[in-house]
């Protein structure tokens, strides 16, 4: 045998034995997350989060939240030619299309419901301590911190614009939808902001509380550079 041919074997060797380590370590994990290791007595399976708790309702609610920036951004997509703003609207939707896959994907691993029946949106944000895990949410609609958020005309949660506004979105072009598209994305990231950061206070899983502090100093960045967009525009985001 050649060492050329030696050395190809070697390397062929190596790579499989990485790829079966690869594929081993994952099927671990999925199993250790779904408590179905064989050691049962050595290896309790940990705790999956409860359908009432807020590791289950911060997913369900923001995959709801995000799907209504994903079809704002595409709405917006079709009616302005100016890039900057398109730009914007799909780093937007790609981001958040991703994350609410991550959100659904976690409640499929938990074998939990993507709608919870006789649960209010935003109902486990009320165990936070003191009302602080409104926080962000006071003024939205003119619901205050720690009372709840009123649904009405299809904007099930905070900062979710309504189906009024959407149908505006729709209607309007070039500058127009450019500006309205900015204030309602606005509104929609304060909303989200809120939520993510209730999440971050309380949600027990780790990875889902490091998503949502990602996501609330994503969206904060996000919400600067839209306001001096809509600078340059000779507007602002609304009150």
């Amino acid at each position: 045998m050649t060492a050329v041919r030696r050395r190809r074997r070697v390397e062929w060797a190596a790579g499989s034995a990485v790829a079966l380590a690869l594929l081993l370590a994952g099927v671990a994990t999925v199993a250790s997350a779904r408590g179905d290791g064989t050691d049962r007595a050595t290896a309790p399976a940990p705790r999956t989060p409860a359908v009432d708790s807020a590791d289950a309702g911060f997913a369900r609610d923001m995959a709801v939240h995000h799907q209504q920036a994903v079809e704002m951004s595409f709405i917006v997509r079709d009616r302005t030619q100016d890039e900057e703003v398109r730009r914007l609207a799909y780093d937007i939707a790609n981001t958040q299309a991703n994350q609410r896959g991550m959100m659904l994907g976690w409640l499929d691993l938990w074998e939990l419901p993507k709608a919870a029946a006789g649960q209010e949106p935003m109902a486990w944000m009320a165990g936070g301590h003191g009302g602080h895990a409104m926080d962000g949410m006071a003024g939205m609609d003119g619901t205050g911190a720690g009372s709840g958020y009123r649904a009405h005309d299809g904007s099930l949660m905070p900062g979710m614009a309504t189906r009024t506004e959407l149908d505006r979105l729709r209607g309007a072009s070039g500058r127009k939808a450019e500006v309205l598209y900015l204030q309602l994305m606005s509104d929609h990231h304060k909303g989200g902001i809120g939520m993510a950061r209730g999440c971050a206070r309380l949600c027990a899983v780790k990875v889902e509380k490091r998503l949502a502090r990602g996501m609330a100093e994503a969206q904060q960045s996000e919400l600067d550079t839209m306001a001096g967009i809509l600078a340059a525009r000779g507007a602002k985001p609304r009150s």
